[in-house]
């Protein structure tokens, strides 16, 4: 009869788990597509004032669309933290109530391994989306601050947050295919479990 309690309440609180770790996932999806999708959305509005496969300005840009351009970048880099911020949080909700454990699944690891290393990228390029959106929403200020921090966005890093893209990229190619994952340590374990 003990053994039928303790089976039970440690069923009950595997449905907390799994019900914790399965919306931590749906926020990690849903997070990492607008934080993504903003990140890129603003490589295309910043392409909009530089001259073509360069980091140098147009010459002749009319200040009323370079400021709008700002503003845009701002608002879009609301969403790149906003969305980076919850990814990150459920990415470790995630990797800690999860049924699936990285010494089973190669893919799991790598992709952790891929999305951790470059958190310190992430955040001083956050500060610098900070910078500008300080800029545009609690100051008077002209372009000119803001080219300087969008400048410093662009070089920052040595091309250290470019790297960190494709590798977010090839965490989604992981987390599709999910190579890696060790069937001998599954199948044994799918024996040992009663019918």
């Amino acid at each position: 009869m003990p053994a039928r309690q303790q089976s039970a309440s440690l069923s009950g609180s595997s449905g907390t788990n799994s019900a914790l770790w399965r919306f931590s996932l749906f926020a990690f999806v849903v997070a990492s597509i607008i934080w993504l999708g903003a990140v890129n959305a603003r490589l295309l509005i910043g392409n909009d004032i530089l001259k073509t496969g360069t980091a140098e300005f147009l010459e002749y840009i009319n200040p009323d669309a370079e400021r709008e351009v700002y503003r845009l970048l701002s608002l879009m880099s609301i969403a790149v933290i906003g969305g980076y911020t919850i990814a990150f949080t459920s990415s470790i909700i995630f990797l800690v109530f999860s049924p699936l454990r990285v010494k089973e699944h190669g893919w799991l690891l790598m992709s952790a391994i891929l999305f951790y290393m470059f958190v310190p990228v992430e955040i001083y390029t956050l500060y610098l989306d900070w910078k500008m959106i300080y800029l545009e929403f609690f100051t008077t200020t002209d372009n000119d601050m803001f080219r300087e921090i969008f400048m410093e966005r662009i070089r920052a890093l040595q091309g250290i947050p470019l790297i960190a893209m494709l590798c977010y990229y090839t965490v989604i190619g992981l987390a599709v295919f999910q190579p890696m994952k060790n069937r001998l340590v599954l199948s044994s374990v799918q024996r040992e479990q009663p019918a």
